[in-house]
């Protein structure tokens, strides 16, 4: 039976979901059903649908007590809400059901597993929070808290691993059978590790060892691990916190981390080889994958910066978006990423363009909007001569637009917001090294009423980022210094 701290948070949010018109939403995002979203939870396959938990408090549009949101769909496009899966409700996990994951039990079951928060005040006056993993149990669309909760408490953690920092459990089954956990934890050293569980039933939880630790390379504190196998290789994603930056591949703050390498089963032994961001925009944050029925990888991140969170948009009712969903893949050692090809058949009214030449500023006809899929390629309009920076203009009028811009000398993408309507001095621009050919590069940029994602060379790098820009600033502009030559494809993208 569900409680009532529960059911008020269902109440409220069928209440006033009614307030939030659609053409306020995300077009083809999943957004929150109302008040705050942050990382992903529970991203599974279940009797035939895609469900969707996330971090969420109902009540206000600020972090809050941690709920768990829930949402299905057919496609990864097209969402249906449905009610909060789980609320802080027991004296485990009151101050909050923070992140982790789903899987299915033998018995048909839907398995979750969250981190429960219970904060302890100090005897100076602070607070500190004391997490612990804990089990529900479902049918898809209702949960029951187990009996034995928490199943996984600091009594399973090995020597110097904080009690403070021990969260966000992602689960997979073997092939034998056996259920695997990956959770992140802080050593004694005061960086981050990720830990490794087995359990032969989802229920009783053993520890196994230190799959990876941190050793202060990149970052404190590794949150929202996944693992997994893809194309021959395995993948270790997290989210590293209070990162430095590094060139420009890591950058400052919280941000994300893959790591490529081989794992061996037999002896649950992880061998690291390379390491890069997932992401290089400025929001994106705690991905999780699912294994599709067709067999893809697919990826969703929270598109969001927990530096630049503090500044909802005023009188809306939501805030927080998940990125596109992406089919992962390894090319070259690297993680590629794609807009998956569910996506692809959004996309109407094609408009195209073929060697263009760009010398200054110019728009296209019929190359506009705020929910399109734009693909772009430039490259020097004379061979021997290098343009020296190349620049698309979007969400734009007279007042606003958002930047994306290339200097082929560098290899250096830039994308740039501080004109999108922002009144905070909060973080604006971000560059990525990319890799180029004589000044040549392909751009896919997907563009929806809220942010833009940009894939680089077919996914070899992707840059996101959220713009809170009016609507009726639509307009396109393509500027060079120097002269390159362009080609142009844009859809519409319709649900």
């Amino acid at each position: 039976m569900s409680s009532q701290t529960l059911r008020d948070a269902r109440r409220y949010e069928e209440s006033t979901s009614k307030t939030i018109k659609k053409d306020e939403r995300p077009a083809f995002h999943l957004s929150t059903y109302v008040g705050w979203m942050n990382d992903p939870n529970g991203f599974s396959y279940y009797n035939g649908k895609y469900h969707m938990f996330y971090q969420y408090h109902p009540y206000s549009c600020q972090w809050g007590p941690m709920h768990w949101g829930h949402a299905v769909s057919s496609d990864l496009l097209h969402w249906e809400y449905l009610p909060a899966a789980i609320a802080p409700d027991e004296p485990y996990d009151r101050d909050g059901c923070f992140s982790g994951s789903a899987i299915e039990l033998e018995d048909g079951r839907q398995l979750l597993m969250y981190t429960g928060v219970l904060r302890r005040q100090l005897e100076n006056g602070g607070f500190y929070d004391i997490q612990t993993q804990c089990l529900a149990v479902g049918d898809g669309e209702n949960y029951e808290k187990y009996e034995n909760n928490p199943v996984l408490t600091e009594k399973d953690l090995p020597e110097g691993g904080s009690k403070f920092d021990f969260r966000d459990p992602k689960m997979w089954k073997k092939a034998d059978g056996t259920y695997m956990c990956a959770i992140g934890n802080r050593p004694a050293d005061g960086s981050g590790q990720i830990l490794l569980y087995s359990s032969k039933d989802g229920f009783n939880w053993t520890y196994e060892k230190v799959l990876i630790a941190n050793n202060n390379r990149v970052g404190k504190m590794w949150e929202c691990p996944d693992f997994f196998e893809l194309d021959g290789k395995w993948v270790l994603l997290t989210s590293p916190q209070d990162m430095l930056p590094k060139d420009l591949e890591y950058h400052t703050g919280n941000g994300t981390l893959c790591l490529i390498g081989n794992f061996d089963e037999e002896t649950n032994t992880f061998d690291e080889g390379a390491n890069q961001s997932i992401d290089y925009g400025i929001d994106f944050y705690a991905p999780q994958t699912v294994l599709s029925p067709d067999g893809r990888r697919i990826m969703i991140g929270w598109m969001q910066n927990w530096d630049t969170c503090n500044v909802p948009m005023q009188g809306r009712a939501w805030f927080g978006q998940m990125s596109l969903p992406r089919e992962l893949s390894i090319r070259n050692g690297r993680l590629i990423q794609k807009p998956t090809r569910e996506f692809d058949a959004l996309r109407t009214n094609k408009v195209e363009y073929n060697n263009v030449k760009v010398n200054g500023t110019i728009q296209l006809d019929k190359v506009v909007g705020r929910t399109i899929d734009l693909g772009v390629t430039v490259r020097p309009a004379d061979k021997e001569k290098l343009y020296q920076k190349f620049a698309i203009r979007f969400a734009q009028n007279d007042k606003y637009h958002t930047g994306l811009s290339f200097r082929p000398s560098e290899s250096v993408v830039k994308v740039d917001r501080k004109f999108s309507g922002t009144r905070r001095a909060f973080l604006h621009q971000r560059r990525s090294r990319v890799i180029t050919n004589d000044g040549e590069l392909k751009l896919r940029l997907i563009i929806d009423r809220f942010s833009v994602e940009v894939f680089i060379n077919d996914g070899e790098q992707v840059m996101s980022t959220t713009i809170y820009t009016p609507q009726d600033a639509n307009g396109i502009s393509f500027i060079c210094e120097g002269e390159a030559e362009i080609d142009v494809v844009k859809y519409d993208i319709e649900m």
